[in-house]
């Protein structure tokens, strides 16, 4: 299989800045595309704060990070992903916006050996593979956040996908981003959030009726459970406009109550109370 040296990202928020970043530290040339300038600047910025944080923690030296951040360009124009053998799609988890990404991806991507990617943490991978001409190309490969850290990726394959094309994914991931990989199977949520949207939502869910404080709940299942975060915690760190979508997403699919976001959740979100990236969710971060 010919080896992947040319990665594109569309996004540069939390998740795709991480992609980014774990693509440059692995010696490959990457090309961000984001939707404006002031995005642009964003998210170099948050790039450079994440490998000064790798630095800081003596993960990588400052020639690492300096080396890793000339690796990655960034652009607007998306049409200069054309020469990508790997894009991974990163931008908001809203199904009609991932829908025309893709749309446009397969008119820009020129090689025909090129892989489409979709980091989405709900939408099932064949409604993406469906509005290109190369559906066997198209693979969902859900990263974890902070991507830096987390060595899990899911590999999601839809009924459309190539084996050839899972095969070289997954060598991608784990011979050359040095991550582990499960395959997932494609349905809303996969398999890790398919766990643990419920119990997120759950934890909401205790905090919106009032019978326990948001630390109270988190310290609990720290303490009593060995957790390395309490679920209102991480419900911060992962974004509640991403936990709310996921949440709908799987409702919509499954018509399960224990998905449905809480009237609590959809309230916050609409007040762009989203967690550690806005300063504020179920705790203060300014």
């Amino acid at each position: 299989m010919k080896r992947i040296s040319l990665v594109g990202v569309v996004g540069c928020g939390l998740m795709g800045s991480g992609i980014a970043e774990v693509c440059a530290r692995c010696r490959l040339d990457v090309l961000v595309a984001v939707s404006s300038e002031s995005s642009l600047a964003a998210g170099q910025q948050r790039l450079l704060r994440s490998l000064g944080r790798s630095v800081k923690a003596g993960a990588i030296t400052a020639a690492d990070g300096d080396a890793a951040m000339s690796r990655i360009s960034f652009t607007t124009d998306l049409s200069y992903m054309t020469d990508r053998q790997l894009v991974i799609e990163a931008i908001t988890e809203d199904e009609t916006a991932k829908l025309d990404m893709f749309t446009l991806l397969d008119k820009i991507v020129e090689d025909p050996d090129a892989i489409l990617a979709s980091s989405t943490s709900s939408i099932p991978v064949v409604r993406l593979a469906r509005v290109t001409h190369r559906p066997g190309r198209v693979i969902g490969l859900h990263f974890f956040s902070p991507v830096p850290a987390i060595p899990l990726v899911e590999l999601i394959g839809s009924m459309l996908t190539d084996d050839q094309v899972s095969a070289r994914a997954e060598s991608f991931v784990t011979e050359v981003l040095c991550k582990e990989v499960i395959r997932a199977p494609d349905r809303p949520g996969f398999i890790v959030n398919a766990l643990i949207v419920p119990y997120l939502l759950a934890a909401i869910r205790m905090v919106e009726s009032g019978f326990a404080s948001a630390d109270v709940v988190d310290r609990g299942m720290v303490l009593g459970c060995s957790h390395p975060v309490g679920p209102l915690k991480l419900a911060d760190l992962v974004g509640l406009d991403v936990l709310s979508s996921v949440g709908s997403a799987l409702y919509e699919e499954f018509k399960e109550p224990l998905y449905a976001p809480p009237a609590l959740l959809i309230r916050m979100v609409e007040t762009n109370l989203l967690g550690k990236k806005t300063g504020r969710g179920f705790y203060d971060y300014s």
